[in-house]
Formats: structure tokens, sequence, C-alpha cells
């Protein structure tokens, strides 16, 4: 992607049907997000936070709206997406994904769990050096343990090890830490917000936490499918 800006979302809306009744789970969002910025939603239950970030990362589609990546048309003023194989292609080699479960195989080492994603493919010139990046994770002494021999703040550096594996240019984390205490949470976000920083990544990160979601660079509010940006708020490093 050549442009400064990772995403632009103009007049993004999502539209579920209960019976008769027209919800709408993301109302008219616009928003612009540029490449390595640490950007949070929060929002209380059901107010369209995860579904905003599913439709940004591309693993929704919106009934209307547009979003662009990088500057690059993904879904049109009708909400008509790209053909369903250059979704795919999108979602492998841009984006990384990290959610509030660890989705660990807990038959394979931590290792082969972040190996994982290189079964199916391997963006060129990823992975270079897996155990550099367990290493910056600080699980490299972790490498050959099984998930359950492991505390659940390893698990989570496991889960975004294995979303980095592919060198993605956006990280999507929807709740990553909202299985683990107050310290290992407080780790988890130190860690996003090294790699924004350090590595150039842009990260969109869910939380409910609104101290934890204050540590990024740019805060969202979401209320009943709309969007307001909480300035201001960054809390001291």
């Amino acid at each position: 992607m050549s442009s400064s800006v990772s995403l632009e979302a103009i007049n993004l809306t999502k539209l579920y049907h209960r019976g008769s009744e027209e919800i709408a789970a993301v109302r008219d969002v616009s928003l612009r997000i540029n490449k390595g910025e640490f950007v949070s939603f929060t929002g209380p239950s059901g107010s369209g936070k995860t579904t905003l970030v599913h439709l940004l990362g591309c693993l929704d589609n919106p009934t209307s709206g547009e979003l662009l990546l990088g500057g690059r048309p993904i879904f049109s003023g009708n909400g008509r997406p790209l053909s369903e194989r250059t979704l795919t292609e999108i979602r492998r080699d841009i984006f990384g994904y990290i959610f509030q479960n660890f989705y660990l195989i807990p038959t394979l080492t931590v290792m082969e769990n972040v190996l994982l994603p290189f079964t199916f493919y391997r963006k060129p010139g990823a992975g270079k050096d897996v155990m550099e990046l367990l290493k910056l994770l600080g699980i490299e002494h972790r490498r050959d343990h099984l998930p359950g021999k492991i505390s659940g703040g390893e698990m989570q550096r496991v889960a975004i090890a294995r979303s980095l594996v592919n060198s993605p240019e956006i990280l999507l984390a929807d709740e990553p830490t909202g299985n683990l205490d107050t310290k290992r949470s407080a780790e988890i976000v130190r860690i996003l917000q090294d790699l924004s920083r350090d590595a150039g990544l842009t990260v969109l990160m869910v939380s409910h936490n609104l101290e934890l979601a204050g540590q990024a660079d740019r805060q969202f509010e979401m209320r009943d499918g709309g969007i307001s940006e909480r300035t201001g708020l960054k809390a001291e490093d």
C-alpha cells in the first residue's frame, strides 16, 4: 500500500434484520486511520465496535458505504465488495487478527502454533526468523511447550506471534486482553504500542477497558452504531 492512510471509511453502515425490525449495528461511520497509528475503539456492549472493526478488517461486508485500503476501493458506495478471492488475498496479505479467545491448537507446541499460517500460505519475505519474533514477545523459552503448560498471558503472546508471522501491515485486536488479569493486560497493550511505534504497524484494538484504550494514539467511542473521537485523553506512558 502506497498511501499514508491505511484505512478510510466513508459512511459505512451495517444493518441487520430481526423480524420486521431493522437494526443498525454500524451507522454512517466515517474515519481515516494513518499508517503506523495505534487506534482503540470503546463503547458499551452492543454499541457496534466489534462490527465496525470487522468491517474495517474485511471480515464482513457493509450494507452501504465505502472502505478504502491504502487508497484502493474495497467496498463501493453500494456496499458491493471485490471478489471473494481478492478479499481472501487482502485478508491474508494485509491483515493480522487477534481475538479474545486465543484459538491455539492444544496438541501443537508454541512454535507449531505460530508457524500454523505457513501451512496454508507463506507471504514472500515473511517469517525469515520466527525465533526473533518469539524473542520480541518474550516467549522464546516456551517454543516447545504445549498451550496447556503456559500462562494466559503467554498464550496471548503466542496468538500475537501467530498473527505477525506473515508480516501484516494492519493488526486487528478484538478484546485481546479480555481473558487476562490487569498486569498481563497492560503487558499486551504495551506490546501493541511497541509494534505500532517501532515496527510501523497499524493497530486497531477493541477494548471495554477505558484505561487500556487510553494508551492508544487515538481513541474512538461507539454508541448505538455511531462513532465519535475522544480527544485529550491519551494516558501518560
